[in-house]
């Protein structure tokens, strides 16, 4: 369809009902999905756990960098499999995140007056479940920023396939780091949909200025990483 006038995809990658567990995702379906029907931009949106007693329930956290802790699930389009893309891809992850769509994300969303953090480091874990206690604290110690289960191989992908993507974070709580709090179900729920607002008009906002500012123009790293070596 189309938002204000762009033409735009919009795809659930849990599916409509919610019903698709974070490995069971098809990550690279969905990347391929947007190639083939000739986006240009992925822009995602991922709700996530706060790592940073300064990033709170309902901001908004920009992206800038990953680590990956997943263990299950396919990272590339270039396995040597039949009918996919032949030889091997080594693609370099920094930036992991287009700079430029980044910044689109954090004009728009100060432009709003939403809370935002222009920088941050997502540690993405297998889940379904939550992190241990050890495992929160031990991400605190890496530099980690905020927890989540959907950013990897969805970016790797996106930059094998040579699209921009940027993904807008939503931050529902503090994982279980705090003494005082643990993460549950219930309560991100409760803080998604007091704050999911923040990130529609993001989005709408974003969409118009991307395809203005950027255009169908790639990143010179985005063009490069599609070429393998």
């Amino acid at each position: 369809g189309k938002i204000r006038g762009v033409d735009c995809v919009l795809l659930a990658r849990h599916g409509r009902k919610h019903n698709i567990n974070p490995t069971n995702v098809n990550y690279r379906a969905n990347v391929w999905a947007m190639k083939m029907l000739g986006c240009t931009h992925l822009v995602v949106t991922s709700a996530t756990g706060s790592l940073r007693e300064e990033v709170k329930r309902g901001d908004i956290v920009i992206l800038d960098g990953f680590i990956d802790r997943t263990t299950k699930r396919e990272t590339t389009f270039y396995d040597g499999k039949e009918g996919h893309p032949e030889r091997v891809c080594h693609v370099p992850m920094h930036p992991a995140f287009c700079e430029r769509t980044r910044q689109v994300l954090i004009e728009t969303a100060k432009a709003l007056g939403v809370s935002v953090h222009e920088k941050g480091t997502v540690v993405t874990i297998e889940g379904p479940r939550f992190s241990s206690r050890a495992e929160s604290e031990m991400f605190r110690s890496w530099g980690g920023t905020l927890v989540g289960m959907t950013q990897v191989p969805e970016v790797c992908l996106a930059k094998e396939a040579g699209l921009l993507y940027a993904t807008v974070a939503m931050v529902t709580d503090y994982d279980c780091w705090k003494d005082s709090e643990c993460v549950s179900t219930g309560e991100v729920l409760k803080t998604f949909q007091e704050n999911v607002w923040k990130v529609k008009n993001l989005l709408i906002d974003a969409v118009v200025k991307i395809a203005n500012k950027i255009g169908r123009r790639l990143c010179k790293q985005h063009e490069n990483s599609s070429n393998p070596t």
